[in-house]
């Protein structure tokens, strides 16, 4: 009995260091409501006349939301403002010439042959028959993008290939020409690589733009600035003021309500708080205002699970059982009510992300690792941290528990 307990403690105990160790390995990254960051305002623009359609929005949105995680940016906003123009808003950038370029470029990638005066003529194989490209190393070491085309392209490259042995067919990207191969032999399987005078950030920026695709539309910036947090320092400092006062208090009432076994929901508590801390920070995720009322939330759900599980074990002990047999029981009785709860709020948080956008999927993503943290804290360490306290703590009785009469 003793060894398992002890080798559940030592298990509990580990992730509590992991999650202490994720918490405070680097500063958790913080939204644009709280540390500002970029603003971009572009304009559709089309080429040929024709007026710019919902769809080609759409697909604008799309594109310009997957270069912008591209970078390595999280919790971006990207949204249709009028018929015409997209808002974009992205949090804690410090490069923001370096995200306006990724944002600009077309990034069309074409295959174009070499002609004897130095023209080119383009051969009909461009970046949309293009599967996927990565950075590579060159025998020299140094930064190259591979290229794999799809089944179409791949075809169309072989005999392009087999067609022009002899001749240069250049790679341009944007009409600028990146390297001009000479063909030796036909090159079946459609991979190649694009080399030239690449740093290595440059060839993964040529990367991530040939991923997310060129834009469907030819989008024009109309204004950049940097944003300042909406909140400001002074109301984040008195926000953090009020999250310690609040939690000062929790224990207070719970040290009062409950005596010992508040004490140990206190440190359960504290352990809850390290673990979702952890977790956000082990998967980069951006804190944000939503992001501060989903662990709140998780919080009092963390502490409401403590109340049902105590209520249940002062009623035990009332009805004369031991304090050992009244701690099982209690939380074997309250572990349906608790559980039942927090899986209709997993279900909720589900629904969120799958349909919501930016703030919303914050929220929901803080909510489901807080919801999942109390859960763990409620159920597994309040309980080994009690049934440990009374093998190894003499004198913890009715009182304990703040009961004065026992039946």
């Amino acid at each position: 009995m003793k060894k398992k307990l002890l080798i559940e403690i030592v298990i509990v105990l580990l992730i509590s260091i992991g999650g202490m160790y994720f918490t405070f390995k680097k500063q958790m990254n913080l939204g644009l409501d709280l540390r500002g960051g970029a603003y971009i305002l572009l304009e559709a623009q089309s080429d040929n006349g024709k007026a710019i359609t919902s769809d080609d929005m759409a697909r604008l949105v799309e594109v310009l939301d997957r270069r912008i995680n591209g970078i390595g940016v999280a919790e971006s906003r990207v949204q249709i403002s009028g018929t015409d123009r997209v808002l974009v808003e992205i949090p804690g950038v410090t490069d923001t010439e370096q995200a306006v370029n990724m944002i600009g470029k077309t990034a069309l990638l074409e295959f174009q042959l070499v002609e004897k005066d130095g023209t080119l003529t383009n051969t009909g194989l461009s970046g949309r028959d293009l599967e996927s490209s990565e950075v590579t190393f060159g025998d020299m070491g140094q930064p190259q993008i591979a290229f794999t085309l799809n089944i179409n392209g791949a075809e169309r490259f072989a005999k392009i290939t087999r067609d022009n042995i002899g001749r240069e067919l250049a790679i341009t990207l944007d009409g600028e020409i990146q390297s001009a191969p000479r063909i030796n032999t036909a090159i079946p399987g459609g991979r190649g690589v694009i080399s030239g005078n690449y740093t290595l950030e440059e060839a993964k920026s040529f990367s991530t733009l040939l991923n997310a695709g060129a834009l469907p539309v030819r989008a024009e910036i109309l204004e950049t600035r940097s944003v300042g947090a909406t909140l400001g320092k002074t109301s984040i400092e008195a926000s953090i003021m009020a999250g310690k006062l609040a939690i000062g208090l929790i224990i207070a009432y719970m040290i009062i309500m409950y005596k010992f076994p508040g004490l140990i929901a206190s440190i359960a508590l504290i352990n809850f708080g390290i673990i979702v801390f952890g977790v956000l920070n082990y998967i980069d995720a951006v804190l944000t205002l939503p992001g501060i009322a989903g662990f709140i939330l998780s919080l009092g759900m963390a502490v409401d699970a403590n109340v049902i599980i105590f209520e249940r074990i002062k009623e035990e002990i009332r009805n004369g059982q031991s304090i050992i047999k009244s701690v099982d029981a209690g939380f074997k009785k309250a572990f349906s009510a608790i559980f039942d709860s927090n899986i209709t709020t997993l279900i909720m948080t589900t629904i969120l992300f799958s349909l919501g956008t930016g703030p919303v999927k914050g929220f929901a993503v803080t909510l489901t690792i807080g919801t999942i943290a109390s859960m763990f804290t409620a159920i597994i360490v309040t309980k080994l941290l009690l049934k440990a306290s009374l093998l190894y703590i003499k004198g913890i009785n009715a009182k304990s528990f703040g009961i004065k009469e026992v039946a």
